[in-house]
């Protein structure tokens, strides 16, 4: 799996002002009216990543969750992080 191109790094960037580039790997922090709402986002991405077989970092805090993604055996980000990224804002509504 190839690693994104400074390129493709620089247009998601700028597509998803939410999302965090910091190395390799993205992340984003989703707020939640409740803490089940949350629970429950967090249940959807868990779907989608195992049905795409890529696993984010989850770190659930009362009504956050932030996901970080990198693909770790590209050892960076490609365009299962972006396609897993696209998944998760959908989720989150």
């Amino acid at each position: 799996m190839e690693r994104l191109t400074q390129q493709e790094r620089d247009d998601f960037s700028s597509n998803n002002p939410d999302w965090d580039l910091e190395g390799e790997t993205i992340s984003r922090t989703f707020e939640f009216d409740s803490f089940i709402d949350a629970i429950g986002f967090v249940d959807k991405v868990a779907i989608a990543a195992e049905v795409a077989d890529h696993h984010p970092d989850i770190d659930v805090r009362w009504r956050k969750v932030k996901l970080a993604l990198s693909t770790h055996e590209a050892d960076g980000l490609t365009s299962r992080d972006i396609d897993l990224a696209a998944k998760a804002d959908a989720l989150a509504g």
